[in-house]
């Protein structure tokens, strides 16, 4: 090894100005072995640096090369795999982990030792040494291993040590005094070899000179070891003298210890008892109060709510540990729990007895809103029960079976309650609505099963809301209108007997108003119900929490298949969910009587859906802007998808009743039914759902109708007999976009702009037709003519056509003098006349339109006159001012 050493040297770390320090044979754990070394370096130069060399021989053989080189400073970790046993193995941890089997333990321990010395020579960053023996981190290296390449022993490289500026001064002056020492470093040497000796031979005789000094010292270290003797002596006296003193204090320190100890426990036992008697102390008024408290006065429930606050209180108290096993807190307990039960029983009675008289006096109150439109307040009943709010919550907290009995006592009476008070508000409703005010009256009196009213209106009564009886039972609800019937056959809106033209207009704001009261009045109502449930029941917080109901057995009065303990509450997922669930079994029959009421209005007049569902959309929105999850929203949400249905089926019918139209062959057809009664709708529509919430539905609505009305409209025309197409087509659509220009239906404008150019296409269609006939043979004439310039015969040609020459051309215009043209033409308006329905009023709109395009086909016969026969003098006989005379003077007479 130190051969290699030298030749490393040498050949590798010299060239670099490098020392070698160790050198270690190693392989790569694991692997195929490939011998290399491992080398602890230092540079010759300031500042030093520190490095570990991995050399391995060339592939040759024949000398060795660097390979890598990591910096010291960058080794984290020296891992020797086992401190105790021998163990060639080891892994040194720089920017990843290098494992190295070593050639022998010797080689390992010897450069771990070396890299350890390096560290703590010139790196400020410790590394760490796992699994090394604390012998081996003490010990220096070889002498063996650390010999220069260069010859000569080196010091260890702990113990290494510069000459300072003094020595090197001497060692200069010693060097400057032999000439000879570079030369003949040799007989220098044996120069300060005799000065050696000479020097020591010095020192030997001077140590011989000072032994009688010696003996005087050693005479006086005698004497000191004497006096040191018999302080000693001193010193275990009074040792001896204070263990006596030590066992006396020990003594007074342990009796003062018990002293404390006692006097610790004496304060933690009367802490205990003063917690125990100011925690678990209830006040004689207390008791009195919840035992005897009267509570029907206010002060009594304030009293009796304040006594159950300080009873939740002590029970309520957190006991340290050891408290429960007292005989005397046992006891408290005890008789904590049989007052709680006893209070608890009487709250209980006394609330459900409060139920009870309370809703003894609201049905006193029915009578008087009977023939009203108003339902009953119930505010004095929650503003008298609401005093106990603090006690149900008290009940709430100690005895939940009791509180939750309470609850369904409550809604099984309030659902009772409301039940008669919302029934005898819709009978009065549907009473107002049909108009039989002398039955109202009737009502009044009469029992309510002799009600002339609910024997006609039971058909409409049931839990789907929609109608059950026979078409003759629902036809005994005849609406008594101040205006006469017309047939239903002919009526677009003719729904149920009824037919919108018929209705009048107070009729519907009758019913607007009267519907818009009953939602009105159900609104408060149940809002304030809520309130109440809420503020009463202390259910406004929404955090999970036992419930009662979960079932809708429950809700719709049913005998529920569950079967629970009293006091073991099923759960609900919040408390928000439980007030609703009150709130469905308590007002469970509104959604059916909105239902039935719908279904009434909607037999009533079919129009009456667009009334409703404006005023139950808005009430479903303003409702779910408080709370979407809400009784009232979700109930006023179901019962507005049955007024959807009902209006989306009153387009339906009109759609339907279009379809069904039939027009007399005998007379002429004018303005079709339903596009009348269209413009009536839209009218009705737009005053109905202006600012409206569901204007879409609308907007749907009349993309559907106008649909309808356009193909029906050209179904009629094209099965018109008496009247022709283009009459009818031209007028009715001349209506149509009269109707949306005035009505300015922003969804419509397509439609509209289709209108008018139907009824422009159509007006022109039919100007042109008409005009054909009192000129015939000349509109023939010239059609030939024309076909003959098409064929491709030249204009000027024309007139060598034997059917087309001059003669013939003189002969039609002699056909048509100024006279027989001013007859057909009056022939013509007569025609017109009989086409058109005055209503629309179009006659003298047509009227010009002719004028212009006879005079129109006049100027063009001139043109082909002139082209076709030029030079010829032939010229019509009349003119255009003869034209515009003629035209008048039939208008005026007519």
């Amino acid at each position: 090894m130190t051969a290699i050493k030298h030749a490393l040297q040498r050949d590798i770390f010299t060239p670099n100005d490098e020392r070698l320090l160790s050198i270690v044979n190693v392989c790569k754990a694991g692997k195929k072995k490939k011998n290399c070394f491992l080398c602890a370096t230092v540079t010759t130069e300031r500042p030093v640096q520190v490095k570990v060399v991995k050399v391995k021989k060339s592939d040759k053989g024949d000398f060795y090369k660097r390979q890598i080189a990591w910096a010291l400073r960058d080794l984290a970790v020296v891992d020797a795999k086992d401190a105790i046993k021998e163990n060639p193995e080891f892994d040194l941890h720089f920017e990843k982990i290098y494992k190295w089997v070593a050639s022998s333990t010797a080689e390992k321990n010897a450069f771990i030792s070396c890299i350890w010395k390096l560290n703590q020579r010139y790196l400020r960053k410790k590394i760490d040494f796992v699994n090394v023996s604390s012998q081996l981190l003490e010990e220096s290296v070889p002498s063996g291993e650390n010999q220069s390449v260069t010859g000569g022993d080196e010091e260890a490289v702990d113990e290494y040590q510069e000459l300072n500026a003094r020595e090197e001064q001497d060692i200069e002056i010693m060097m400057e005094g032999c000439e000879y020492a570079i030369s003949n470093a040799e007989a220098f040497a044996e120069r300060l070899s005799r000065e050696l000796q000479v020097l020591d031979g010095a020192n030997i005789q001077s140590i011989m000179a000072s032994e009688k000094q010696v003996n005087i010292l050693m005479n006086l270290l005698d004497e000191a070891l004497k006096e040191v003797d018999q302080i000693e002596l001193k010193l275990s006296s009074y040792e001896e003298m204070l263990q006596s003193v030590k066992e006396q204090m020990d003594q007074i320190s342990e009796s003062n210890h018990l002293i404390h100890l006692s006097n610790t426990n004496n304060v933690k036992l009367l802490s205990e008892i003063e917690f125990l008697v100011n925690h678990m102390d209830l006040a004689k008024g207390h008791i009195k109060a919840l035992q005897e408290g009267d509570l029907a006065s206010s002060r009594g429930i304030e009293a009796c709510t304040n006594a159950a606050d300080a009873l939740l209180q002590c029970m309520n108290v957190a006991l340290r540990p050891g408290h429960d096993m007292l005989l005397a807190v046992k006891q408290q307990q005890q008789r904590f729990s049989d007052l709680r039960e006893h209070f608890a029983r009487r709250l209980a009675s006394h609330l459900n007895n409060v139920f009870v008289q309370q809703g003894h006096d609201q049905s006193s109150t029915l009578a008087q809103h009977s023939v009203e439109l108003t339902l009953p307040n119930h505010h004095p009943f929650h503003r008298d029960l609401l005093r106990y709010a603090k006690l149900m919550e008290w009940l709430k907290s100690t005895d939940y079976g009791k509180y939750e009995g309470l609850t369904k006592n409550y809604m099984d009476y309030l659902s009772r309650l409301y039940e008669r008070e919302i029934k005898d508000f819709f009978e009065v409703a549907k009473i107002k609505m049909t108009g039989t005010t002398k039955e109202s009256k009737k009502f009044a009196t009469l029992p309510r099963k002799e009600s002339a009213v609910k024997q006609e209106t039971e058909s409409l009564h049931g839990s789907s809301g929609k109608l059950t009886g026979s078409t003759s039972s629902l036809n005994k609800l005849s609406v008594q209108s101040s205006g006469n019937r017309r047939s239903q056959s002919s009526s677009l809106l003719d729904m149920g007997n009824m037919s919108a033209s018929d209705l009048d207009v107070a009729d519907r704001t009758k019913f607007d108003k009267i519907f818009e009261q009953v939602l009105s009045e159900l609104e408060p109502l149940c809002l304030a119900e809520q309130d109440f449930i809420s503020k009463f029941f202390k259910l406004q917080q929404h955090q999970s929490m036992p419930g009662t109901m979960t079932e809708a057995e429950e809700l719709d009065g049913g005998t529920s298949s569950r079967q629970h303990n009293a006091g073991t509450p099923l759960p609900v997922s919040s408390e928000k969910d439980m007030i609703r669930q009150m709130m469905i079994k308590i007002f469970r029959c509104i959604e059916p009587e909105l239902n039935n009421l719908i279904a009434l209005g909607d037999k009533i007049d079919s129009f009456n859906s667009l009334y409703m569902l404006v005023k139950m959309s808005h009430h479903v929105w303003t409702a779910q802007n408080v709370d979407p999850a809400s009784f009232l929203s979700t109930t006023l949400g179901n019962v507005l998808v049955t007024v959807k249905r009902n209006f989306d089926k009153c387009i339906s019918n009109q759609i339907r009743q279009m379809e069904e139209v039939k027009i007399s062959k005998k007379s002429k057809v004018g303005i079709l039914p339903f596009v009348a009664e269209f413009e009536e709708f839209a009218g009705l529509a737009e005053s109905i759902f202006k600012n409206a919430e569901r204007r879409g539905d609308l907007d749907k609505a009349y993309t559907k109708l106008i649909r309808g009305v356009f193909v029906n409209v050209e179904k009629v025309a094209n099965e018109s007999q008496k009247t022709p197409r283009d009459v009818v087509m031209m007028e009715n659509f001349h209506h149509i976009f009269a109707t949306l220009s005035r009505l300015k239906i922003s969804c419509l404008e397509a439609e509209k702009k289709e209108a008018k150019q139907k009824y422009t296409d159509h007006l022109q269609s039919y100007v042109i037709y008409s005009l054909g006939q009192p000129l015939e043979k000349l509109n023939h004439f010239f059609e030939g003519v024309e076909a003959r310039v098409a064929q491709g015969i030249r204009e000027e040609e024309v007139s060598y056509q034997l059917a087309f020459n001059k003669q013939e051309l003189r002969k039609v215009i002699k056909e048509y003098p100024g006279k027989e043209v001013k007859k057909g033409l009056d022939n013509l308006y007569k025609k017109v006349d009989k086409h058109l329905c005055e209503e629309e009023n179009l006659l003298q709109v047509v009227w010009h339109s002719m004028q212009d395009e006879f005079i129109r086909q006049y100027k063009h016969f001139e043109g082909l006159i002139a082209r076709c026969y030029p030079g010829s003098g032939v010229t019509m006989e009349f003119t255009i001012q003869d034209i515009l005379d003629y035209c008048s003077s039939i208008a005026q007479s007519h």
